[in-house]
This record gives structure tokens, C-alpha cells and sequence, in this order.
């Protein structure tokens, strides 16, 4: 039986202006349940305005915003606020308090029961700090119980602004994991962030903001297309081999460097499989493929960066 899918987030031509500067303007935006989107821009761009917007913190200027269904500007929102689960780019906490007081104090505000929480240590790899005061955390410490203040109650809409800051790879690691099992479960999750090499192989969808407007959105391919990006195709091969496929493929695919044992070639994504397929067909000895895709962080400098010289999309 096939599960609907309901957006949690529904935004519609969303401006907010302070005095006579528009800290974003006209933004559309959809984010469907058991989706992770990404939003990113540089600083200033509007990202942090627009994530106010939707937790109802500050009113839009003009447009529509569903948040769950319901505008996050209307008294009868507050109910819902324990649905939604928020980490801030900065996370603060009472320095005296110890991590289990501090998780029970968040826990009683979203109406939870606080003698409830040691899974959520579990989950974030806190288990062995939850009864020292916050003030001896280390940065990492601090974001972790960050964290799971946010899973408390298991949210339908996660929003992580910066999630993995001061983390080291392996808390990395689990809270991407963490982010994989809610989204699983049925949660929507909004990331915001500048680290977008972690981004790739992550997220569903990403929204570009460039000076408080939508530069792009869509998936990471999809982004690709639209910009003409062209993939690489590396091959390792003997001198001979790679004489023929030089020559083959002298126009069409580009070759963007060719040496004796290697040959790499550019092409637009939808051509990989023929190249690869017209390369196979001859039958020539080949050590080594390796497929490579422009990443997150080249479609964003592609999107953000204004038709110049020094600005490539190839």
C-alpha cells in the first residue's frame, strides 16, 4: 500500500523586509515528509531569516508559510512547536546544570516525561557525561546534547542549522546516521549548512539562496543538468589503450588530460554510459574507471558565483 507523502514545509512566494532591505524575497519552497533537504548560501544570503520565518519566530513580509499544515505565525502553532525539533547554530546551555537536568528541563517544556531521556544520550554518545555539569562539555559534548534536545519527542520536522559543528569524523558519522533514521521514520529535515563535502551522498534535495533569493533548487543531478556541468571519467590504462581512446573520442567528450597510463575524459552526465559502453566495445586492456560527478560544493560555486571571467561551470 502506498504511504502519502504531506509536505511539512509549504512556503509561496515568502519576502521578509526590514525597513526598506529585503532579507529574502520571493521564496518557494516545498519539503515533503522522509526528506532531508539541504539550504545553503553564502553568509548573509537570507538562510537564517528564512529559517526563522518557518519556526514562526519572526513574520513574513508577504507570502504563504504551512508549517505542519498551519501558518507558525497563528497562536494555535504553540501546539505544535513540540513536533518540530530545532538545533541553533550556536547552542547555548546553563553551564551549572548537568546534561540529564538540562535534556529533563527541554523535555518538560515539550511536555514529555524528563526520567525518560537515556536513549537520547545513547542515540548521541553522551551516556557516560550525562550527570557532569554542562560547563566541563567540550564544544563537541555541547553540540551532541544540542542534538538530542532536538530529537526529544521524535519531531516530524527536524531543522539542524550547522549540525555537525565541532564534531569530530566519527560523531560526524553517527549523527548523519541519526539524521538517516529519522528521516526513515517519517520525519521531514531541514539542514542549513556551509560544510557541503559532507552533504553529497546525504541529502534528497538542495535550495540554493544567493542575496535573499532562490538561485536553484532540486537535486544535486538535477542542479547539474540545468547548469551543463560535466562529469570526468578517469581511465587507467596501458599506452596503448590509451592512444585508442584518445583517438576515439578526440571530439564529443573532451579529454582533459592524457598521459601514457591515463586518459580522463569530460562529458555531460547522460553521456557517461555510452562513453563507457563505446570504451568497453573495443575491447582494450584497462587497469582502472573512475566515474566522477561535480560535487554539492561545485554546483553551489557554480550557482552562487556571476557570469565572469574565472567562473567556470565546466
Amino acid at each position: 500500500m502506498k504511504m502519502d507523502i504531506f509536505p511539512a514545509i509549504e512556503l509561496l512566494n515568502i519576502g521578509k523586509s526590514f525597513g526598506k532591505k529585503w532579507a529574502i524575497k520571493d521564496i518557494s519552497l516545498t519539503l515533503p515528509e522522509r526528506q532531508c533537504l539541504a539550504l545553503v548560501g553564502h553568509n548573509g544570503a537570507g538562510k537564517t531569516t528564512l529559517i526563522k520565518v518557518i519556526l514562526g519566530l519572526i513574520k513574513p513580509s508577504a507570502g504563504e508559510v504551512r508549517v505542519l499544515h498551519h501558518d507558525p505565525a497563528m497562536r494555535d502553532f504553540s501546539k505544535l512547536r513540540c513536533s518540530i525539533g530545532f538545533l541553533p547554530e550556536q547552542v547555548l546551555f546553563q553551564k551549572t546544570l548537568t546534561g540529564r537536568e538540562t535534556l529533563a528541563f527541554y523535555a518538560r517544556l515539550k511536555g514529555l516525561p524528563a526520567n525518560k531521556l537515556d536513549e537520547y544520550f545513547e542515540r548521541v554518545d553522551l551516556h557516560a557525561a550525562v550527570d557532569q555539569r554542562v560547563g566541563t562539555y567540550s564544544k563537541g559534548m555541547r553540540q551532541r546534547l544540542g542534538i538530542a534536545q532536538a530529537l526529544l519527542g521524535r519531531p516530524k520536522l527536524l531543522v539542524l542549522d550547522e549540525p555537525t559543528t565541532g564534531l569530530d569524523p566519527v560523531a560526524r558519522q553517527n549523527i548523519y546516521k541519526i539524521i538517516d533514521e529519522e528521516k526513515k521514520s517519517g520525519a521531514a529535515i531541514l539542514i542549513s549548512s556551509h560544510v557541503l563535502t559532507e552533504l553529497d551522498d546525504r541529502i534528497d534535495r538542495v535550495a540554493i539562496l544567493n542575496e535573499g533569493a532562490m538561485a536553484a533548487q532540486g537535486t544535486i543531478p538535477q542542479l547539474r543538468h540545468q547548469i551543463g556541468m560535466r562529469s570526468r571519467i578517469g581511465i587507467t590504462a596501458p599506452p596503448e589503450s590509451c592512444d585508442a581512446i584518445a583517438v576515439a573520442f578526440a571530439e564529443g567528450a573532451r579529454i582533459e588530460r592524457f598521459s601514457a597510463e591515463k586518459i580522463v575524459l569530460r562529458c555531460l552526465p547522460d553521456q557517461k554510459v555510452e562513453i563507457l559502453r563505446k570504451i568497453m566495445a573495443k575491447g582494450l586492456a584497462i587497469t582502472d574507471i573512475e566515474l566522477i560527478d561535480p560535487t554539492l560544493e561545485q554546483v553551489f560555486n557554480a550557482y552562487s558565483c556571476p557570469v565572469q571571467p574565472g567562473c567556470h561551470h565546466a
